[in-house]
């Protein structure tokens, strides 16, 4: 009886104890992540950084594909600065309802298809949400070969608790719709973990900076864009720099952290607490070389550190703005993230915020000299 009475005197100890307190940039970040957004279907996460945009006076509109621009005037004369991260999540899209009841589906963007298999899922009805749940043959009846092999794609569907496709429909599932992994925003010790950090820290470091700059002195005309469909072909990114027009493009991304079991500095070298990176190579885009040495230039004057990155496959929105009209000078500038493109990365909030500090920095020193001599090739 004794040991019932301690036990239950310490949970409700632990019960009682308050939780820890939220600050403007850690709600920011739950709320974007938290949020559904396959490529294609953006609309919630649209909405949060219109609404962030309006606040810090910008003029905010959207091009044809729905990535949203927000736009902050300078002088007549300044240059044109483009920021971009993209709004949109992989995820999953319902394909078909089987006969029993079960739900098929299509993979949004790129996934391991070991990833996929025994995890909770939400789909996206005019209903409302409905829980899925993919299923997998389990190990008592499976054979050897089964027990070490990873499972097609193909092979998996999601189960909602319906009995036939009559149940599922009147669910309100059907083809087309949204699903989204369920997984909720949460500290991790001292980092952070959730779904869509790729790209929803790059929307929150983009965010951030502009409200920095709002508040301050500055020539510049910045145009601060969510875009859309970057993870199925950089398809906002191509519309909405034909909205902008930029004279210099910054992408804002989630960077490649390698700094856990099994990867080496030869596939990815960015480490979580050791600040943002810039990429100086990617499957899509070399950086503009002047851009590039400008970025590490203020990051020595300032003290931010910043690490350099290479990686032989990976593609980002900044090589939609490096086309723009006969070539704009761009980079893509990130954040480490470790596990990408599954249901929980892990970040540290000291790699954002000097994310912020450094695109700060580098925004308040593009005025149109240095953007002038960004494009000199003499």
């Amino acid at each position: 009886m004794k040991k019932f009475v301690f036990v239950l005197v310490i949970a409700i100890a632990v019960a009682a104890a308050p939780a820890a307190t939220q600050d403007r940039v850690e709600k920011l970040l739950e709320e974007l992540t938290n949020a559904p957004g396959i490529s294609g279907q953006e609309g919630e996460v649209r909405k949060i950084v219109a609404r962030e945009l309006r606040a810090m006076g910008a003029t905010v509109a959207t091009d044809g594909l729905g990535s949203v621009i927000g736009e902050f005037k300078g002088a007549a004369d300044s240059p044109r600065v483009m920021l971009a991260a993209h709004m949109d999540e992989i995820g999953l899209m319902v394909k078909h309802i089987t006969a029993d009841g079960f739900v098929k589906f299509l993979p949004v963007g790129g996934w391991f298809d070991q990833v996929l298999v025994d995890k909770r899922w939400i789909i996206h009805t005019e209903k409302g949400p409905v829980l899925g749940v993919s299923g997998i043959k389990t190990v008592h009846i499976s054979t050897p070969a089964d027990r070490t092999r990873v499972f097609s794609r193909d092979e998996l569907f999601l189960d909602v608790g319906a009995r036939s496709k009559a149940e599922a429909e009147a669910m309100g599932i059907r083809p087309g719709q949204m699903i989204s992994p369920d997984s909720r925003f949460a500290r991790l010790g001292g980092a952070y973990v959730t779904k869509a950090f790729d790209d929803r820290l790059g929307v929150a470091v983009m965010l951030e900076a502009v409200r920095r700059l709002s508040a301050m002195q500055h020539v510049n005309h910045i145009f601060a864009v969510g875009t859309v469909q970057e993870e199925i072909g950089l398809r906002g990114a191509q519309t909405s720099s034909q909205v902008v027009k930029p004279d210099v493009g910054i992408s804002i991304e989630a960077g490649v952290a390698g700094d856990y079991p099994g990867v080496g500095a030869n596939e990815a070298q960015e480490r979580l607490g050791d600040g943002p990176g810039l990429f100086l190579h990617d499957s899509s885009m070399l950086p503009n070389l002047k851009l590039r040495d400008f970025f590490f230039r203020v990051a020595k004057e300032k003290g931010v550190p910043l690490q350099p990155e290479l990686l032989t496959g990976y593609g980002e929105d900044g090589a939609q703005m490096q086309r723009w009209s006969t070539g704009t000078p761009a980079v893509n500038f990130t954040v480490p993230v470790r596990y990408l493109h599954s249901f929980n990365g892990v970040i540290r909030r000291e790699d954002f915020d000097r994310a912020v500090d450094l695109l700060v920095e580098v925004l308040l020193r593009l005025d149109a000299k240095t953007v002038a001599e960004l494009k000199s090739f003499d």
